[in-house]
């Protein structure tokens, strides 16, 4: 499997395109909102003769949705979201607003995304873990087989999600961290909605957030 990531839009967020051998793909996250940063993305797309089969969102901020409705219009592909997403999905537009952006609505939801259950395209199979707290209905997509977790906007290199937006919640993270992807193995890569990929062994060691010598909340 190969990964391609994307700094997109105002909020510097991180757009990401997993591929393998069959030249299926998945867009996660898309964040794309100029003309510029449109073209980047297909361009990628034509270049490696991708064919985009799924559109994935780790929750539906506006950041990490500004890009839904270009790429469904491109490529006749409707989101895929966790149902506690909804709400936040449809009221991007709105939120838009409060920041000076314009936010075009995302395509109706295809399919809602179970935790416990995977997810394929090509000869691919993502885990869908469910990690709320940043938002609701946070998932991340963790492929066993090269030890890489999509993070979205649960944890960061030394950092975590913020919790002070509607419908987060701190201990509720602390617990999608410590009790869910801390199990992973550490040797796993966390590649998160903003900033430089991090492993989870560095995170339990050195993020003062979620250090494992805290008591739980």
């Amino acid at each position: 499997m190969r990964l391609h990531r994307f700094t997109f839009n105002p909020f510097q967020e991180n757009t990401y395109v997993l591929s393998d051998d069959t030249g299926a793909c998945v867009i996660i996250d898309p964040g794309c909102h100029t003309l510029a940063e449109q073209h980047v993305l297909t361009q990628y797309i034509a270049d490696n003769k991708l064919e985009p089969v799924r559109l994935l969102n780790t929750h539906c901020h506006i950041d990490h949705v500004l890009g839904n409705a270009f790429v469904g219009r491109t490529y006749a592909l409707n989101p895929e979201i966790h149902h506690l997403e909804s709400a936040i999905l449809s009221s991007a537009p709105q939120v838009g607003v409060a920041f000076g952006i314009q936010v075009e609505p995302s395509p109706e939801v295809v399919a809602f995304l179970t935790p416990g259950h995977s997810l394929s395209f090509g000869e691919t199979t993502l885990e869908i873990l469910f990690a709320p707290g940043h938002s609701p209905g946070s998932v991340c997509f963790y492929h066993a087989g090269s030890e890489l977790l999509i993070g979205g906007d649960v944890i960061f290199k030394q950092s975590i999600g913020r919790t002070d937006l509607p419908g987060g919640d701190f201990d509720t993270l602390m617990a999608s961290i410590r009790d869910g992807l801390f199990k992973l193995p550490d040797a796993t890569v966390v590649h998160p909605g903003h900033g430089d990929h991090t492993t989870i062994g560095y995170e339990k060691k050195h993020n003062p957030f979620v250090g494992l010598n805290e008591p739980h909340a």
